[in-house]
């Protein structure tokens, strides 16, 4: 099994430090409400009206540099579909929705399974991997820390991440070229791993990186975890232990975090394309083929 750092784990598994009363100050850091190119159309929504749902998002209605736009009701980004109802799976049946690809590592599956119905259900794909969450816990309770080595920590996560995760980013972009969409990502808060993977594939569809930033930041505005760490467990020692400020830079999101993952692309990889060819194997005809797929054919 794989383990990942404890960089990553502080962002990734930042989730479970939650009670319901620490999530609501991320709107106040990223105001979004007058973004256009965040808004839905009149006739679709942006957050699917799921009653378990958690961010789940449909990708659809970005605008393209050259006036297209992206398919609405095929390619959707979500946190953990452990809470979806029966009512959520038959709605999400009737989408048509084919594929999932679930980046939460075991430990998060475990504990928040997906109760797919038997018939009609999604074919999931996920990665056995593992956390340092011993390591996590100890430099969370260091003393000293701050919302700006909070955010630092969460910069230097988000650097890390596009590589970290490229396999997983690879498959999707394997299932999405073989036409097995509609599909859905995700992971537990549907902010991070999946909010790179969502900027990675409006970016490949040639939506421009502002528009790829405004939906990112929707997480500020959508992502409300309801569930309390179990009583007695570390991760409720952690999260009443935590400044509130701290709590909000690990758990809403920033404009700075997602500019440090594509510094990081453009550092080591020369340029986003470049990434694209050499670690999700994306070259000019999978770009194009993308493209055909997803988006509606003429422009706007």
């Amino acid at each position: 099994m794989k383990y990942f750092p404890m960089t990553s784990a502080i962002a990734l598994f930042g989730l479970a430090l939650l009670s319901p009363a620490a999530s609501a100050a991320p709107d106040q850091a990223q105001p979004i409400a007058a973004s256009p190119a965040a808004l839905a159309d009149a006739g679709h929504q942006r957050l699917l009206p799921l009653e378990g749902g958690r961010n789940f998002r449909d990708l659809g209605g970005y605008r393209t540099a050259n006036g297209r736009t992206v398919k609405w009701g095929t390619l959707f980004r979500s946190g953990s579909m452990h809470d979806l109802t029966a009512t959520d799976f038959a709605t999400l049946s009737k989408m048509g929705l084919r594929t999932v690809t679930d980046f939460r590592d075991t430990r998060e599956r475990q504990n928040e399974p997906v109760a797919w119905p038997q018939s009609g259900s999604p074919q999931v794909f996920a990665d056995d991997y593992s956390m340092n969450i011993g390591s996590m816990m100890q430099l969370l309770s260091a003393p000293g820390l701050d919302a700006a080595k909070a955010q630092e920590m969460m910069a230097t996560t988000y650097r890390e991440l596009p590589y970290q995760f490229a396999g997983q980013y690879k498959r999707m972009f394997g299932e999405l070229l073989a036409g097995h969409a509609p599909l859905a990502f995700n992971c537990s808060a549907g902010k991070d791993r999946t909010g790179v993977a969502a900027a990675l594939l409006l970016t490949a569809l040639g939506v421009p990186r502002e528009t790829v930033t405004e939906d990112y930041l929707l997480s500020n505005r959508y992502f409300r975890p309801t569930a309390n760490p179990k009583p007695g467990s570390a991760e409720e020692q952690m999260a009443k232990a935590l400044p509130p400020a701290v709590l909000q830079a690990m758990m809403g999101v920033d404009r700075s975090y997602l500019d440090a993952a594509f510094a990081a692309i453009e550092q080591r990889s020369g340029s986003v394309d470049g990434y694209f060819r050499t670690e999700l194997g994306l070259d000019d005809a999978a770009l194009q083929k993308l493209r055909a797929l997803y988006l509606d054919p003429n422009p706007a």
